[in-house]
Order: C-alpha cells, then sequence, then structure tokens
C-alpha cells in the first residue's frame, strides 16, 4: 500500500503571543490544523480572533511562541531563518487583499520576477508566466501594466504570481475583499480552478461566508484554537 501523503501544512499545538503592557496578549493557544493536497480551507472569524496572526504563522512570517509548523510533513521549527525564507520562497503562495503588484512591471513580469528569484531562466519563467496568466484568463493581457487592468484582473495576476514556483500551499488574506461581488466571485472561481488543477492546499482567510461555503471545509478561531465549522 502506497504511504499516505502528508499534510501540505500542519499546526501541532502552535502558540502565539504578543507583549502587552506587563505581560502578553495570548492569540494561538495550542492550534491544530491538518491540511492536505488539493484541499480549500476557509478560514472564517472576527477581526481580531487572530486570523492574520494565523496565517503569518503558518507562512513562516512570525515564528510561534510555542509548538511546531510543518509543511509537506517536515518540521520548521528548529530552522535557521535562511532555511525558512528558502521554503517560504519554493513551497508557499502568498495573496493577499491588495495585490501587491509592481506598478512599473507588465503582467508577466510581475509572474516571471519570483522564478528568476528562485533561480528559473528568464525563457522558463516567462513560459510558465504566460501559461498560467492565459489558464486564468489573460492571455491577452499579458503586456499591460496594473494600471491598465481591472480590480479583477490585478488581482488573477497576484494569484498567478503567488504559484508561479509550484508551491505545495497557498496562503489567501481576504483575496476577494477588495472587489465587487460579481468580480469577487469570478476570481474566487479561477482560485478554485487553479487549485484543483495543480493539487495545491489553500488556506483562504475570507468575511465571504457564499465563498466559504464553496470550499471544502469551514475553520474559525476560538479562544486561539482552529475549530471545524459545520
Amino acid at each position: 500500500m502506497a504511504d499516505e501523503p502528508h499534510p501540505a501544512l500542519r499546526l501541532a499545538a502552535v502558540e502565539r503571543r504578543y507583549p502587552e503592557g506587563d505581560g502578553f496578549l495570548q492569540i494561538l493557544r495550542g492550534a491544530e490544523l491538518a491540511l492536505m493536497p488539493g484541499e480549500m480551507a476557509a478560514l472564517v472569524a472576527p477581526s481580531g480572533a487572530g486570523k492574520s496572526t494565523l496565517l503569518h504563522v503558518a507562512g513562516l512570517l512570525e515564528r510561534p511562541d510555542g509548538g511546531d509548523v510543518l509543511i509537506g510533513g517536515r518540521s520548521t521549527r528548529s530552522m535557521g531563518d535562511a532555511e525558512r525564507t528558502r521554503m517560504r520562497r519554493e513551497e508557499i503562495g502568498f495573496v493577499y487583499q491588495f495585490h501587491h503588484l509592481l506598478p512599473e512591471f507588465t503582467a508577466i513580469e510581475n509572474v516571471v520576477m519570483p522564478q528568476m528569484i528562485r533561480g528559473l531562466s528568464r525563457a522558463e519563467a516567462r513560459g510558465r508566466a504566460a501559461e498560467l496568466l492565459t489558464f486564468l484568463g489573460l492571455g491577452e493581457r499579458l503586456s499591460h501594466r496594473p494600471g491598465k487592468m481591472s480590480g479583477g484582473e490585478q488581482q488573477r495576476v497576484a494569484i498567478a504570481r503567488a504559484v508561479a514556483n509550484a508551491p505545495r500551499l497557498l496562503l489567501a488574506d481576504e483575496p476577494t475583499g477588495n472587489l465587487d461581488p460579481q468580480t469577487a466571485g469570478h476570481v474566487f472561481a479561477t482560485l478554485v480552478q487553479l487549485v484543483r488543477a495543480s493539487g495545491l492546499a489553500a488556506l483562504v482567510a475570507t468575511h465571504n461566508l457564499d465563498l466559504a461555503a464553496r470550499m471544502d471545509r469551514r475553520l474559525t478561531l476560538r479562544d486561539g484554537l482552529v475549530v471545524e465549522l459545520d
């Protein structure tokens, strides 16, 4: 029998706190989560509950104060900063509410850049970028700069950039929160299509309950723990 695949992301008893006055504000209190390849999970919680903290810890942008974050079965607890940076660059993609595209570069150049940073040749990176952008319905917009694109188009470029290096995990923080409902639905549909086609795992923080209902799982944060909804 073939071995069971490792979770793309596993949080094991993760603790995270921040200094506050003479003490600490405890945000995560032994949070546990396993997200498998090809799985989409919505993280739905009120502002201040710790969604961004959880995403930052899961994405290796912050170190937990306790517990461990495993990416593809690999523990990151003892990793140094350089190794964490390399894993973040190669294994994790990020999408935010605001696209953060570089305005002076075209759509294809924005997607080429992270691949060249990883070490791909310009020709390989351009081929991969063109393929991704075309898959996301932007084949006619490759040479357009962000200022000449709609909000939905810019966010699809941001999604292409996030997955350009074929990560195993995609973390998205309100990826449609800056879009009107119709555009948000279209961008989300392309994101789902990409996740299903590539087999990556996606954890999506959102306030949009309609979009959350279309994912495989719905999670929330209660008292610093990850809790399944439904």
